[in-house]
C-alpha cells in the first residue's frame, strides 16, 4: 500500500512534483477510457491536503477510491471543448487540473454528464453491467442492459418508446454510445431527482451537488481531507458548457481545496452557491447508493 501523501498548504501549484507517466496496467484495468499511451499523474499523488488535514477513509474499490486515484494529465494542460477550442488557459486561476477523461466529439457530457460518466465508468470497472442505469428527465430508466440487448429508444416530447432496433453489443465503445445517449436526455433535473437526498454530516467522496435546472449545475465532490477538529475540506470537480474536459476546481483563494463548514458552497464557475440541501449521492439502476 502506498503511504499517505505529505501534507501541504494546499495550493494547486504546491503539491509536490509527479512525473506524467503511461498508465499501468491496473490503472487501465480501472480507468478504461485511457490510452495505453497516454501520460497521466493521479490525483492524490498530485494533490496533497492542506496542513493540518488527513485524507478521510474511503472503502477500497468503492467510487470514492475511483475517483481519489482519477487520472490527470500533466501540469499545463488547458481545459479543451468537445470540438478541440481551447476553453480555459491552463494558468486560469479558477482551475487545478484537467482530467484525463475524454468528453467526446458532440456538445453532450457537460456538468451532470461528467458525474453519470464516472459514476457509471467505476460500475464498469468493478464488472457490474447490470447496476449501470440513468434516468432521462422524462423520468424513464435507460439502463446499459437494455441498450447492449439492442434497444433504442424514442422519444416524442415527454414519450419514450423503446424498440429492439440495433444489433447487441456489449464492448465498452457500445457502451460510451449509451453513455451519450443518456447525455442527450438527462441534466440536472433528472440527476436531482434520481439521486438520494444525504445530509451533510454524512458527505463523503463521490457525492454530488446539483442545483436542478435549464441550465442548472453539478458539482462532484472528489476527495474530503479532515484535520483534527472534524473540520473538513474537498477538492471538486466538474464539466460544464459545452461539453469539454473535466477539471479539478480552485477556490477564490487560488487553492485547490474548498472550505466545507460554511453556510453554502461557493465555486467559480456558478454565480449562486451551492446550499447544502442541494448534496446528492448518485444511486445504480437497483437504487444502491454503493
Amino acid at each position: 500500500m502506498r503511504a499517505p501523501p505529505s501534507a501541504s498548504t494546499g495550493s494547486p501549484r504546491a503539491a509536490g512534483p509527479v512525473t506524467p507517466h503511461p498508465p499501468s496496467a491496473a490503472q487501465l484495468a480501472t480507468y478504461r477510457w485511457l490510452a495505453p499511451d497516454a501520460s497521466i499523474r493521479e490525483l492524490d499523488r498530485s494533490l496533497d491536503p492542506p496542513a493540518g488535514y488527513r485524507r478521510v477513509e474511503v472503502a477500497p474499490g468503492s467510487f470514492g477510491a475511483f475517483l481519489r486515484g482519477l487520472p490527470l494529465r500533466p501540469r499545463g494542460a488547458p481545459v479543451l471543448a468537445h470540438d478541440g477550442r481551447e476553453l480555459l488557459a491552463a494558468d486560469d486561476p479558477r482551475i487545478t487540473a484537467v482530467v484525463e477523461l475524454d468528453p467526446g466529439t458532440r456538445d453532450l457530457q457537460q456538468c451532470a454528464d461528467t458525474a453519470i460518466r464516472l459514476h457509471a465508468e467505476w460500475l464498469w470497472s468493478r464488472d457490474r453491467p447490470s447496476e449501470i442505469g440513468y434516468h432521462f428527465t422524462s423520468g424513464d430508466l435507460s439502463t446499459w442492459a437494455r441498450y447492449a440487448a439492442g434497444d433504442r429508444p424514442k422519444v416524442d416530447g415527454r414519450a419514450v418508446a423503446w424498440s429492439r432496433s440495433a444489433q447487441p453489443s456489449s464492448g465498452h465503445a457500445a457502451f460510451r454510445a449509451y453513455l451519450d445517449q443518456v447525455f442527450t436526455f438527462a441534466g440536472t433535473v433528472s440527476l436531482a431527482r434520481e439521486a438520494a437526498t444525504i445530509d451533510r454530516a454524512d458527505l463523503r467522496v463521490g457525492d454530488v451537488l446539483v442545483l436542478p435546472g435549464g441550465p442548472g449545475h453539478t458539482i462532484l465532490i472528489l476527495d474530503v481531507a479532515k484535520d483534527d477538529r472534524g473540520r473538513r475540506k474537498a477538492l471538486l470537480g466538474q464539466g460544464f458548457m459545452p461539453a469539454q474536459d473535466a477539471h479539478v476546481l480552485a477556490s477564490s483563494r487560488n487553492e485547490a481545496w474548498f472550505d466545507l463548514e460554511g453556510d453554502a458552497l461557493d465555486t467559480p464557475f456558478w454565480p449562486a452557491p451551492f446550499p447544502w440541501s442541494s448534496l446528492r449521492r448518485l444511486r445504480t439502476a437497483n437504487g444502491d447508493t454503493e
